[in-house]
Order: C-alpha cells, then structure tokens, then sequence
C-alpha cells in the first residue's frame, strides 16, 4: 500500500494540472480511431460484415461474462456501501462536497443515460410487450406488459449505475485519497505497481479511450436518429442517415464549445437545464395521461422489479434466449461498461469530498428512482394505450426512434411536446458528449484535470465522426455491434480495477465513526516510574498510526 504525507487534495488537482499531454496514449488510440474511420469511408459494407462476424464469436462465447460480471458489480458496491469502508472520504478527511446535492445528481444523470432514456422511455416496453423476454409470457397481455416493465427497470436502474459507482469510487479514491492522476491505469497500483506509470498503464488508458469513443458515439448516433424522426413529424424533414449525419455535425460543433468552456460553466449548466425540462416534460405526460393507472404500474413494477432482481440478474441464455439477449441485455450491459471511464470519471471528478456510502448510494439509488420514474410514465403510458386499443407497433415497425413521438400524438399540444422532446435530446446530447470529450482528453494527458482544448476538441470531433460513420455503415444495428465489441476488452480492465480497489481497501485502518471531525484519542496508562502516553494525530488521510511517547 502506498501513502502520503499530504493532504489528498494537495496531493490531487496541483500535480494533474500541470502534466502535459501522453503523446504515446494520443497517438495509439488516435491511430486506431483514424484507422476505423479510413475503414468505414473506404468499405463500410466490409467493416459490417467483419464486425458482425466477431460479434457473434464475442457472444457465443462470453456472453455470460457480461452477465456475471453487471452481476458482480452491483454486489459488489452493495458490500462497500455498507461494509466499514463506507465511511472513507473520498478527499481529506476534514474536506466536504464541492458541487450541491441536486447538482451533483443531475450532472451524473445527464451524463449517465440522458439520451438512451429519451430513445428506449417508450421504445423498449413497447418492443418486450410485443415479443417477451425468452418467451415468458404471450405477447401483447397483460403480463408481458409486467415483464416488459421488469425488464426496463432491470436494464436501467441498479445494473448501469453499480457499474459507474464501481469505476468511479476507484478512479475518485486513488486520486482524491492516495493522490494519483485520475486515470484507469491509476486504479492498478495496488496490482501493477510502477508498471502504470509504463507501457502497460498506458495500453490501459488507451482501452478506456477507446471504449469511451464507441460508447459515445453510439449515444450520439440514438439521439441524432430521434430527432430525425422529431424534426419529420413536426417539419416534414426527410427521415434519412444523411440528415442523422447532419445533425451529428451541427450538435459535435455544439458540444464542443461547451466542453472547452469548463465543467462549472458548461457541463453543469446544461444538466440542469436537462432536468427542468424533463420534470416539465414528465409532469405533463402524468397529468393529461391515466395518471391513476401511472402510479399503480410505478407501485407494482418497483415491487416485480425487486423480486425478479436475482433470476434476472443471471439468466445467461443457456437454456434459450440467447438472441434476445444479445440484442437487448447484453448489448446495454456492453453499453454501459463502455460509458464507464467517461461517467465513471466524470462523477468521480465531480465527487471529491464525499464518503463512499454517500457516493455510491447517490450514484445507484437517486438515478434509479428516476429511472422508475421515467418509464413508468413513458412505459406506462405506452403499455395503457396499447392494452387500450392503439396500435403502436405500426410506429415501432418504422424504426424504435419514432415511439415516443407516436405517443405524444395521442396527447394535446404535440408540437409543443415533440418540440419539448427534440431539445432535451439536444441538451442531452451536448452534455454526454461534452464530457465524454473532456474524459478522452484527461485520458490523454495524464489525468490532468484541466486539458488542452486542441485535445478535447480533438476527441469531441472524432466522438461525432465514428457516429456518423457508424450510423452510414449500418444504422443502430452497427452503433449496437461496435459498443458490444469496444467493451469487451475494457469489461477485463474494469474487473481489475475493482479487484485492485477492495485490496488497497483493506489495508485501510477502522475510519471514525464521524468521518468529517478531527479528533485525537488519548490513552493514558500509569506505570512506575514511567507514563506512557498514546496520542493519535489527526492526519489528514488517517493512515499514519500513533505512536507512542514517553514521558517522566
């Protein structure tokens, strides 16, 4: 175990600020990511056809390592929560929050899963009530609609977000406690010792770029394809990969502007501009929809959700389903592993000060009951129109980013919501990307916590490229795939990075039972002719032991 004789924080943000850029970390991922998009200009049917291909090999073969890892993570920031490690501080020991409760929710929510939420609200109930996970009940009834409600849940909620805490608690606690740059490669020195500081520390941040840029994009590409369909319903503006490009181009020069601008200015004010609008949008949706109908399906899918969380959790497809699994549990468990650095160092960075107790029942807990929230009044509503006699899956046939709006149609004031709809997308898309973008950079530089903006903005244009160029090779189907197979390597550096945190844990003493207050314990045993005196400091990362001294 290491330690240091400065604060965390002294320790932190003096030493990251000052490193330049890693040119060996740049230029590998930035290699690779320009090879991929040659690849995808120059045979963009080839570049399907091989990554389909080594999806299918990806699945068959691993696909219950996703499972047993998403899994493993949510037990595991279970035990940390409330085991004694809780009351750690990430940061100094006297050292308190930098950003607001509410505000500190809703930039990791904006970041987190914005868009995906907006794509899949009325998308996925719709399309589990249609065709039922792994045939567990008959389609379009009354219990695949309980199932599909499960599913949604188990998707969105505890999984994603035990995944972020995991990586986020490790990348906030090796940098804000033991003073390291906050970089996935730092997480391993426990593990790897010196050797992050080389090549292969390196090669683990390269990972993590990599896996963020595809994750990213794929995001990008959700939210350009709806408001595609957004601006078609309202404008008649054609449906077509050629116009998603177009989109994907005005809004990458959008968040870039932001990201250069500072997390403070730009990442935090869009966030909660983003949760505003999605209270207001929501609030709207409760009241004109069956609002009685929305709060007993909030009651009962919370309740199925919890119940069903264990067989869910594990059901690999050994027995049949795996296809479905494929294209919907793995795919979003694939999804969310390749978010982890950029949402894992972004909470991380925006976390400094808290306990882990506090940081991961925040991280899990508060996005989750807005998930809830979220689809039982998107879902809900979509489920009782459909159980009522609307035929919504002639909308989900045209393509899963037209659901919401074939919703909104059945409510007043469409163009109002849809208009609604379509900016919170926006905003949705600019603050994941702008930290997405911010994260790359930090990868890129060290962990330095204030990048070069010819870096971010480096990143932010390529995040917007491999999304187009995904979207023209082949629509969601190649977003979907090259998220799959990006994470799949990254899954293996995330495993090390959580077992490399549990061992630097456990060389950590007892914390006090109030973290925040400095205190000083003496003990005083009389002796003859000698008093010996124990006297422990109060040092600011609490792993200095006491020690004795005598006195006559």
């Amino acid at each position: 175990m290491t330690s240091t004789t400065e604060t965390p924080k002294a320790a932190g943000n003096v030493r990251a600020a000052q490193l330049p850029v890693d040119r060996i970390v740049l230029a590998s991922a930035a290699a690779f990511s320009i090879a991929f998009l040659l690849w995808g200009i120059l045979d963009n049917k080839g570049l399907a056809k091989v990554s389909g291909t080594a999806l299918d090999w990806v699945i068959s073969s691993f696909g219950w390592l996703f499972v047993l890892a998403s899994a493993s993570f949510v037990i595991l920031a279970a035990v940390l929560a409330f085991s004694r490690y809780g009351r750690i501080r990430l940061g100094a020991d006297d050292e308190r929050p930098e950003f607001s409760t509410i505000s500190w929710v809703t930039m990791m929510f904006s970041a987190g899963m914005g868009i995906g939420l907006m794509f899949y609200g009325v998308a996925e109930p719709l399309s589990h009530m249609a065709e039922p996970p792994m045939g567990l009940a008959k389609p379009n009834t009354q219990e695949s609609a309980q199932v599909a409600m499960q599913y949604a849940f188990f998707h969105w909620a505890f999984h994603p977000w035990a995944m972020y805490a995991v990586v986020g608690l490790a990348l906030a606690y090796f940098s804000f406690r033991h003073g390291k740059a906050t970089l996935l490669s730092s997480t391993f020195f426990p593990l790897l010792g010196k050797r992050t500081e080389g090549n292969t520390g390196r090669a683990i941040d390269s990972f993590a770029i990599i896996a963020t840029l595809f994750g990213s994009a794929t995001s990008l590409g959700l939210g350009a394809l709806q408001i595609n369909s957004g601006l078609n319903d309202l404008y008649s503006v054609p449906r077509s990969k050629t116009i998603a490009v177009i989109i994907i181009a005005v809004l990458t020069v959008c968040f870039i502007l932001s990201a250069v601008s500072g997390i403070g200015r730009g990442v935090e004010f869009l966030s909660n501009t983003n949760m505003v609008l999605a209270v207001v949008l929501l609030f709207f949706l409760f009241v004109v929809g069956p609002t009685v109908f929305i709060l007993s399906n909030f009651t009962e899918s919370v309740g199925d959700y919890l119940w069903q969380l264990a067989p869910m959790s594990f059901r690999s497809g050994a027995f049949g389903g795996q296809s479905w699994l494929s294209g919907w549990t793995i795919f979003y468990w694939a999804w969310w592993m390749s978010w982890t650095p950029f949402v894992g160092a972004f909470i991380a960075r925006i976390s400094r000060g808290r306990t882990i107790r506090e940081f991961v029942l925040g991280v899990i807990l508060a996005p989750s009951l807005v998930t809830f929230v979220w689809f039982s009044i998107l879902g809900g509503i979509s489920i009782h129109l459909q159980l009522g006699g609307v035929n919504l899956e002639k909308a989900l046939a045209k393509g899963q980013d037209t659901a919401l709006f074939a919703v909104l149609h059945q409510y007043p004031w469409f163009s109002v919501t849809a208009f609604l709809v379509i900016m919170l997308v926006a905003f949705f898309f600019v603050s994941g990307a702008d930290a997405a973008s911010l994260v790359m950079a930090m990868l890129s530089s060290r962990g330095s916590t204030e990048p070069k903006k010819p870096v971010t903005v480096f990143w932010g244009v390529m995040t917007g490229a491999v999304a187009g160029i995904l979207l023209l090779a082949g629509g969601l189907e190649a977003l979907q795939t090259l998220c799959i197979l990006a994470a799949f390597p990254f899954m293996f550096v995330m495993i090390g990075a959580a077992v490399s945190l549990v061992k630097e844990l456990r060389n950590e003493p007892d914390p006090a039972p109030h973290p925040g207050r400095r205190r000083q314990e003496v003990a005083v045993l009389v002796t003859e002719p000698v008093t010996e005196v124990l006297v422990e400091a109060p040092v600011p990362n609490g792993h200095v032991p006491a020690q004795p001294t005598s006195a006559r």
